[in-house]
């Protein structure tokens, strides 16, 4: 995939593009990628997705917390994998936030690109205020001389897949909904620090896994069937996110992760987190036996759940 950014300028042949954040790479834009690539085929030329590095709210509000689905690395990297033959990645500002739809469509897609069809999201919409929509979209390109068509939606066990759909599923502990949205199941990197180490005294060593970026969403508080990658190595692994109510904790909210056969010092290295299916909520224990015993219900449930990596 060629990258088409503030140091890498775009070829000067022609391609189909189209235009949003591309949050998760879900389901949904894949399909909406394949019809791009079904249009530049056709016309014989490259397929280009517009995307931006940051999400456009927080140029809006200096407040704004992403919940993303993915990193600007893991955008970039599922859309390679997903066959793009370029990506333009923007970085939004309040100047571009004040172009009006048709303004974007010259300077972006048709002058800096070379667009000749533009696949419109089904649901999405760009320029100032996003006040302007498909129709006028298509009369802007007829004046720019860019085709612009509407893509059409995809449906999952009844649900249209979007972003936001995913993260609602994620906010519900739904890990499964989510990767049902997401084609893949929904994961989290970071790197393993010190914590309070009561898992080790109650037999279940766990991994205190500090997120990358404080940008990515974490699924609701409960116990999860997981499988952990270090080192090139995956892991079946049961994952706990929450606040230790059982220990009076302090109300931060902490993932740890306690991998099946492995039996070696990970702190300070790089850990992932793939959320497979949410075993029950977090909730207090009247002592630590209890605990104990709830965690080798969980520890069977989890192998129930999971085959072994590599399967």
């Amino acid at each position: 995939m060629y990258l088409i950014d503030e140091q890498h300028p775009a070829p000067a042949s022609p391609c189909v593009t189209t235009i949003g954040f591309f949050d998760g790479v879900h389901r949904g834009h894949q399909y909406l990628i394949r019809q791009v690539q079904a249009e530049a085929q056709r016309r014989g030329v490259d397929a280009c997705i517009v995307t931006f590095a940051e999400h456009p709210r927080r140029t809006l509000a200096a407040d704004f917390q992403p919940r993303l689905l993915t990193t600007l690395d893991e955008k970039l990297d599922l859309l390679a994998d997903a066959g793009v033959d370029r990506c333009c990645v923007l970085r939004f500002d309040r100047e571009m936030a004040s172009l009006h739809a048709r303004d974007f469509m010259k300077q972006y897609l048709k002058d800096r690109l070379h667009a000749e069809a533009l696949i419109a999201g089904y649901d999405h919409r760009f320029g100032a205020g996003r006040e302007e929509g498909f129709a006028h979209y298509v009369h802007y390109g007829q004046q720019l001389g860019i085709d612009v068509k509407r893509a059409r939606p995809l449906e999952a066990a009844g649900v249209v897949v979007s972003s936001s759909a995913t993260r609602r599923f994620l906010e519900a502990g739904n890990v499964e909904m989510a990767a049902l949205c997401l084609g893949r199941p929904y994961g989290l990197s970071g790197t393993v620090a010190h914590g309070h180490e009561v898992g080790r005294t109650l037999g279940f060593p766990t991994a205190n896994v500090v997120p990358g970026t404080a940008d990515k969403i974490i699924p609701a508080a409960g116990v999860y069937a997981a499988r952990c990658t270090t080192d090139g190595q995956c892991y079946d692994a049961m994952v706990n996110v929450g606040t230790r109510p059982t220990f009076d904790g302090d109300g931060s909210l902490t993932i740890e992760a306690h991998l099946f056969n492995f039996d070696a010092d990970l702190y300070g290295q790089p850990l992932r987190v793939d959320f497979i299916a949410r075993l029950r909520e977090e909730r207090r224990f009247d002592s630590p036996d209890d605990l104990r015993r709830q965690l080798e219900a969980d520890a069977r449930d989890t192998r129930t759940r999971l085959r072994p990596c590599g399967e």
